[in-house]
């Protein structure tokens, strides 16, 4: 019975270091992403490149890079076998990778309409 106390009470330690080490990491990403997006170095917001603010790639990396970390630790992602880890994650990054993809090219003919005069901006 002694025995299986203390397992328990280890097991508990390590789950709360998990969550600890999770907590932890989120929020140095998300004070990350705070910190740019309240400070806006010049650099990283007049640079632009594929036509957007290196600041915008920034925040979407850090959003990815998040996204997949929760995933990771909150889905229990890192106890399953490879393939069903491949699976989950690599077709959420591809469809985000192709969301952003489809919204900057859409978004950058729908500003080119606009700025040549096809159509005035009614809002």
């Amino acid at each position: 019975m002694a025995h299986d106390t203390a397992h328990q009470h280890h097991d508990s330690n390590a789950a709360k270091k998990r969550i600890w080490t999770v907590f932890g990491i989120l929020s140095v990403l998300t004070i990350v992403e705070v910190i740019f997006g309240y400070i806006r170095p010049s650099f990283f917001v007049e640079t632009e490149f594929v036509s957007m603010s290196i600041l915008n790639w920034l925040f979407i990396i850090l959003t990815i890079v998040k996204a997949y970390y929760i995933t990771w630790a909150f889905m229990h992602m890192e106890h399953e076998s490879k393939g069903l880890r491949r699976v989950v994650v690599w077709t959420g990054v591809f469809l985000i990778c192709y969301l952003i993809a489809i919204l900057l090219i859409e978004g950058a003919y729908i500003e080119e309409v606009y700025t040549k005069g096809y159509i005035t901006w009614d809002f």
